[in-house]
């Protein structure tokens, strides 16, 4: 296990795909990032970890990735209760904003997920400065009940092996609302060219790859990965939240 901090991280995580409308996925994560996540920080203690686009040669485009850090389940559920109880399922103030957002995007797919102990919060990763060029999203599926084991062997195993190629294992999170059997990795890399020598090796031999991923098979029952690029206003990107002085001038929030 590899301890990033020195006090258990208790937040959990919204996860999101979301699948865009033609081509507007740039002015989607800019809703999301400037123009939502202040009332989220306001409102719902609610911090933004992250938001990618998908580069689609490696998954499905044009898609994005938000993940939202939660003040665990009890925050979680204070921002559920906050946004569902009207009868339209959303919060009336935000009718704008989702009327806004309706025009970007068609739908996606949410999943709650729990970081391991030792994974730095965002405003860890912040502070300590950490950023890739381009980000790797990396799920696996696990044998039932045993997603926090996966989650210690990727720290102790995989994590080193990577770092030599330039990868640094930032998060590393287990699936709730399930049973157990879903683990999620993501890998900050310094370069695209550090990820072709990743994949190079993994596919034509390199041997301490190629021990990860027999390693992988062994407690494993599938996995796959694809990359991403930051927001221009993703936390790890600017070093911080995004803020009302983000948005775009003539924004207002009702």
């Amino acid at each position: 296990m590899t301890a990033n901090t020195t006090t258990a991280n208790t937040k959990v995580y919204t996860h999101e795909f979301i699948d865009i409308l033609g081509t507007n996925r740039a002015n989607y994560i800019h809703h999301m990032t400037a123009n939502w996540s202040p009332i989220a920080q306001e409102e719902r203690n609610q911090l933004c970890y992250g938001v990618w686009g998908v580069i689609g040669t490696t998954g499905r485009w044009p898609q994005v990735i938000n993940m939202w850090e939660e003040d665990g389940f009890d925050g979680l559920a204070a921002g559920l209760e906050h946004e569902t109880k009207s009868a339209a399922f959303q919060d009336p103030k935000l009718a704008k904003w989702w009327q806004e957002a309706s025009g970007y995007r068609s739908g996606g797919l949410d999943r709650i997920v729990v970081p391991a102990p030792w994974a730095p919060t965002i405003e860890q990763l912040c502070a300590d400065g950490v950023r890739g060029d381009v980000y790797a999203h990396e799920l696996v599926k696990v044998p039932r009940g045993t997603a926090s084991d996966f989650l210690e062997i990727a720290a102790d195993e995989a994590a080193p092996v990577y770092a030599s190629f330039g990868w640094k294992l930032v998060g590393a999170f287990r699936t709730a609302l399930a049973d157990d059997s879903e683990c999620l990795l993501l890998w900050a890399i310094e370069s695209m060219q550090a990820w072709a020598e990743l994949e190079k090796a993994a596919t034509f031999g390199g041997e301490a790859v190629n021990r990860w991923s027999k390693r992988l098979r062994e407690v494993s029952e599938s996995s796959g990965r694809f990359l991403m690029r930051d927001a221009p206003l993703s936390p790890m990107r600017i070093g911080r939240q995004p803020s009302r002085a983000d948005r775009h001038e003539g924004w207002t929030d009702l």
